[in-house]
């Protein structure tokens, strides 16, 4: 039986669209700036090794605004126990944790969303992160490609839940069927995107992908599967 033709496609943010850039350089830095205090390399990385995990437990709160304000300084304070640097103030580290935030957009990325966007695809990002998500989105150059950015934390509802997949699909105006899905995870994407109906494909940049698994190696890929 012939496949529905692709109206839609979404894509994980993190792993898939945008990589973090090393974080823990960037806020030993900041902070010998701000605070003239040098915390030392292995002080930083656990503190933002303790910053992500609290992050990711508890970023569905950052919904808007106000609940995001209050996330980050949760996040500075668990960062500031972490770093066991007397010295150091609450708003001196959620300062320098924020400066120390860089997302860059993988290399294939952008290629890859104009050649969708010109067979007239839509475009959406579903992904598990805060309100903020379209402004980090910009800052790594690929604003205004997405006929939607879907971040778990507003519609309440964090990836493998269908929720957040079925809330990107009523935006860009496709069924399950018309639709695929790509991220680097088993358990977040392929696996929700296949709960929510949608065809998941894996992207899987470095190592081997599971065995029955629709997957690609980049991100290039895509066009040739529409």
């Amino acid at each position: 039986m012939a496949r529905t033709p692709v109206r839609a496609v979404l894509l994980d943010a993190l792993g898939t669209l945008v990589e973090l850039q090393p974080p823990a350089p960037r806020l030993r830095a900041g902070l010998l700036e701000l605070a003239g205090v040098d915390v030392g390399g292995p002080a930083a990385a656990r503190a933002f090794d303790a910053e992500i995990d609290h992050y990711l437990a508890n970023h569905l709160r950052g919904c808007d605004g106000d609940g995001l304000n209050a996330l980050r300084d949760e996040c500075a304070a668990v960062m500031l126990t972490a770093l066991e640097a007397p010295d150091l103030t609450r708003a001196t580290v959620r300062r320098a944790m924020l400066r120390a935030l860089e997302f860059r957009a993988f290399p294939d990325a952008l290629p890859a969303l104009r050649a969708l966007r010109e067979r007239g695809v839509r475009l959406a990002v579903v992904s598990n992160w805060d309100c903020s998500l379209p402004g980090w989105l910009d800052g790594a150059g690929l604003g205004g490609l997405f006929d939607a950015v879907v971040s778990s934390a507003v519609i309440g509802a964090a990836k493998p839940s269908p929720a957040v997949f079925l809330a990107a699909l009523e935006r860009v105006g496709a069924t399950p069927e018309q639709a695929l899905h790509v991220g680097d995870s088993v358990e977040q994407d392929l696996e929700g995107a296949r709960d929510a109906g949608i065809r998941p494909i894996l992207l899987v940049r470095d190592g081997r992908a599971p065995g029955g698994t629709e997957a690609i190696r980049s991100l290039g890929e895509l066009p040739s599967l529409i």
